[in-house]
């Protein structure tokens, strides 16, 4: 098996860095990730300007590549001729902190699973709560372990699992759930201050986002001590409106005629 490893954290985040560890007993392993912290970066693609690539090595002695491109331009870097051949596999994290419900649509961590997927490679987000009191050998080992089913596996070359793991001791973890996505909540507010010359600026603050808590939801499982391992597509069509919509009868829409030269329509 050979996996790709990248994240958004940069490629000297201790999540990776463990995610490596792990993985390097399993399988071939190439990381290929970000030079800095692009954390909450969404699905980047970078077309305005150069990409930058250098060889480095992370604190355990492992070759890498540092990028200046996002973390989705990482992935396409490889797949598109970076590495010498395709990998088998692409895992993103260890994400310092949740990636749950609409967080997909922010998380660099998840996007760029979703560019492996784009390039037809099966991929795997991997997300830490709380990294900050949390163990990343736990979410690694986890995730070695899933990575060895999921290649086993017959799912399509298209799937991306999205998977959240407690920050708790292994013992205390309650198991596994197969989870769908849940509702978050945020509470972001605009943060207004005045540079050295009067100027305003802005942040965007605000506390932590919090969750719906229904059961069979990512957010419930990760709330509740379970791992959440949740399948993702990318096809964001929303069917049973697609079906409603079509009844519509939309004045607009009548067949356009043919106008003179000149002339208005009727």
């Amino acid at each position: 098996m050979y996996v790709l490893l990248t994240n958004d954290d940069g490629v000297n985040a201790q999540g990776l860095l463990t995610l490596r560890q792990a993985i390097a007993r399993i399988a071939e392993v190439a990381v290929v990730a970000p030079d800095h912290n692009w954390s909450a970066a969404g699905h980047a693609k970078t077309l305005h300007k150069p990409l930058r690539v250098n060889k480095v090595t992370l604190p355990d002695g492992a070759p890498a590549y540092a990028s200046s491109g996002a973390p989705s331009d990482c992935v396409a870097l490889a797949v598109l001729g970076l590495l010498d051949r395709i990998p088998d596999l692409v895992i993103s994290g260890i994400n310092h902190g949740p990636n749950l419900g609409s967080d997909l649509t922010y998380s660099g961590t998840v996007t760029a699973a979703m560019e492996g997927v784009i390039a037809g490679i099966r991929s795997m987000a991997v997300s830490l709560d709380k990294a900050e009191g949390g163990d990343f050998r736990v979410a690694a080992e986890i995730a070695a372990r899933l990575a060895e089913e999921f290649v086993k596996s017959d799912l399509a070359p298209h799937t991306l699992l999205n998977v959240n793991v407690p920050a708790l001791p292994e013992t205390e973890i309650k198991g596994l759930r197969v989870t769908r996505l849940g509702r978050r909540i945020y509470r972001d507010a605009l943060v207004v201050r005045k540079d050295p010359y009067g100027r305003d600026y802005y942040w965007i603050g605000g506390e932590p986002p919090q969750g719906v808590m229904e059961e069979g939801t990512d957010v419930w499982a990760l709330a509740n001590g379970y791992i959440s391992v949740t399948p993702v597509h990318l096809d964001m069509t929303d069917y049973q409106t697609l079906e409603r919509i079509r009844g519509w009868e939309l004045r607009f829409c009548r067949p356009f005629q043919a106008v003179e030269a000149g002339k208005g329509p009727d």
